[in-house]
């Protein structure tokens, strides 16, 4: 039995889609945007719009920007001999969270998982390797620690070692499971600063 109209409970729909939202909070959210102004709807729905159409991946270390490189990759300040090697978006916004790590990124936009069907070739590998053509010191390996973050950072130090490329990995302070984006600033800063040689 519907409970209510197609619209609402096609919102309702809609909104369970998204990560991390179930049923109730669909529920919530829905009648929460109903209830909005009408020229708060549409400057919500024109910023959804907006940011699907203009944002994309830096063509250099493939984070989520609106330009063609990221601030980050655009900063003449920040140290581009070191690069941390990160999962997705969301981990290297966590460690920019602590102010500290002043080099600069590679996102991988995924990791390596057997048990999805993710090997090597469909993540950001290859490009890793490009940029490890120019001047680089060192590579910080900053994968969660799951079971896809360990076999995606043991992979990634044996392509490296045989470049003579300083190979680390952040310490543990990082609990085993855990994902990055979920973790306070001081853990983060205390794991990258005991990174450790792989």
């Amino acid at each position: 039995m519907e409970y209510y109209s197609s619209h609402i409970s096609n919102l309702i729909e809609e909104l369970g889609r998204l990560p991390g939202i179930g049923p109730k909070t669909a529920q919530r959210l829905a009648f929460h945007i109903v209830n909005l102004p009408k020229e708060q709807v549409g400057t919500l729905a024109d910023t959804i719009r907006d940011a699907r159409e203009n944002i994309r991946y830096c063509k250099v270390c493939g984070t989520l920007t609106d330009a063609e490189t990221c601030p980050i990759c655009a900063d003449p300040a920040r140290d581009h001999r070191q690069i941390m090697v990160v999962e997705n978006s969301r981990d290297l916004a966590a460690y920019e969270k602590t102010q500290k790590y002043e080099g600069v990124y590679h996102v991988l936009q995924g990791a390596i998982s057997p048990m999805l069907g993710i090997g090597p070739d469909d993540i950001r590998l290859k490009e890793l390797m490009q940029r490890l053509q120019g001047d680089v010191d060192e590579v910080i390996i900053a994968t969660n620690s799951s079971l896809e973050g360990e076999t995606t950072a043991m992979y990634i130090s044996r392509l490296i070692k045989p470049t003579g490329i300083r190979v680390t990995r952040i310490a543990s302070g990082v609990p085993v499971g855990g994902d990055l984006e979920y973790i306070d600033e001081v853990t983060l800063l205390r794991a990258l600063e005991g990174r450790t040689e792989l």
